[in-house]
């Protein structure tokens, strides 16, 4: 699906499916990085005094999700329930849209779950949007 252009894609056009069929909207979603471990490997026989660099252990960051609070508790019902040990792993897509709001990639987050959840910082002296955080903690990331 990814559509290619001479100029890039604006970043603040995307939906975000919790993997439940519905789409929700986010002020902000930061995609999760993948990192690969090296491994530092010399035989003895090896006639150079110095290592080789392998590849070893694939990480993958954490998707963290950040909206303004709408009285829709689908956010917290879900860490509720992983954290009273009903693991509940979803495949979650971040799709993102051009100028007309069609989908022009999509990232699959797969095997989700919530792994932190932050409630709003309310401040008697500021006139901000009150925003909720989640993290996902996942298994892998894919373009679709």
């Amino acid at each position: 699906m990814p559509v290619q252009r001479p100029q890039p894609y604006l970043n603040c056009n995307f939906l975000v499916d919790l993997g439940n069929g519905s789409t929700a909207g986010f002020a902000e979603a930061t995609l999760p990085s993948i990192e690969i471990d090296v491994v530092a490997y010399r035989e003895g026989s090896d006639k150079v005094n110095s290592v080789r660099q392998l590849p070893g252990l694939t990480r993958h960051g954490n998707l963290v999700l950040k909206r303004g609070i709408v009285g829709d508790l689908d956010l917290f019902n879900w860490i509720r329930a992983v954290s009273n040990g009903q693991l509940d792993r979803r495949n979650v897509s971040v799709t993102l849209l051009d100028e007309q709001r069609n989908a022009v990639q999509r990232w699959l987050v797969r095997n989700a779950f919530p792994v932190k959840y932050e409630g709003a910082h309310p401040k008697a002296k500021a006139s901000e949007v009150a925003i909720e955080l989640l993290e996902l903690a996942c298994d892998g990331l894919e373009i679709e």
